[in-house]
């Protein structure tokens, strides 16, 4: 075989190989209420840099028993319930989605000790076409709700 033919054909198959989407985490950070609950949060901005679609499917963490995805939906009287989110949250290609308090967010139930305002916890966060995602999620007792880091990442 020659090298022109290798080269035809490795082109041929990256055109027919579709782009995966490129997820980038931006300004993470966990946190619980208080210094000996039960249950923390994290939350971020996901972009997807790629030409397609995305859904953050899942998340996992040692940090706690149990990790899901959730949001606040309104029970109609204007109180907010969390809920666990099945289907995930989509990441539109060339978009992003926004995980922050009172809204859709990474939750920890059962944590396994406490979250130390300056330490960190490793999550992994599992994309439909991106794989999984592993982040060092800085804790961030301080930060006031809507307040964004300097820098962005």
């Amino acid at each position: 075989m020659s090298l022109k033919t290798i080269l035809a054909a490795a082109a041929a198959f990256s055109l027919a190989t579709p782009a995966l989407a490129e997820i980038e985490i931006k300004d993470a950070y966990a946190r619980a209420a208080m210094p000996n609950a039960k249950a923390g949060a994290a939350f971020m901005q996901i972009v997807n840099t790629g030409s397609q679609s995305d859904r953050l499917v899942g998340a996992t963490s040692g940090i706690a028993m149990k990790t899901e995805l959730h949001t606040h939906i309104s029970d109609g009287n204007g109180i907010m319930k969390m809920v666990h989110v099945e289907e995930g949250f989509p990441i539109p290609a060339g978009g992003m989605h926004m995980l922050k308090r009172g809204g859709d967010h990474v939750m920890f139930m059962g944590l396994k000790g406490p979250m130390n305002d300056g330490e960190s916890v490793t999550v992994t966060l599992s994309f439909e076409k991106a794989g999984d995602v592993t982040v060092e999620i800085p804790i961030d007792l301080q930060r006031k709700e809507g307040e964004m880091k300097m820098g962005g990442n």
